[in-house]
């Protein structure tokens, strides 16, 4: 399956607000999010964007960072937002159910790269980074992706 990547130049926390909508709105049971990017590159906000998109603009989205992750009920699934950084091994991710969450909800994992191989293929792989006078978005995604975007435009 091919891949396509493009990048988005998000100059303002509204613009990665309005990313983190967007990506919600398209968001289907099984998804998962791969928040990539150093601490401060706006994976937080955007994983924000997106849950309260999905749950109301006034929910609570505490940072997973010590819990490692925060679920929330929608619909007839739950939404998982999960930061990996102070995990040892991708087997802990395991225990924690995250990889049998993958297949049966929406699942916004930051720090992915601590999956290593557990991470799914499917995944819309989302690398942030900071630029001198803006944040960049670069998305990676399969055809699925494209084709959902077509049925959606």
């Amino acid at each position: 399956m091919s891949h396509t990547t493009t990048t988005l130049r998000l100059t303002t926390q509204d613009d990665t607000d309005y990313l983190g909508r967007i990506l919600a709105k398209y968001a289907r049971e099984g998804d998962c999010f791969l928040l990539r990017g150093q601490i401060g590159s706006g994976k937080s906000t955007l994983a924000r964007a997106f849950i309260r998109t999905l749950l109301g603009p006034n929910t609570e989205v505490p940072s997973p960072t010590f819990t490692l992750v925060q679920t929330y009920n929608y619909n007839n699934f739950e939404l998982w937002h999960a930061d990996l950084y102070r995990l040892d091994d991708a087997q802990e991710a395991v225990e924690l159910g995250l990889t049998d969450a993958f297949n049966d909800h929406i699942c916004l994992i930051e720090w992915p790269e601590l999956l290593g191989d557990l991470a799914p293929t499917s995944a819309l792989d989302i690398e942030m980074s900071v630029a001198p006078d803006c944040h960049l978005a670069t998305l990676t995604f399969d055809d699925s992706w494209r084709l959902r975007g077509a049925e959606n435009a």
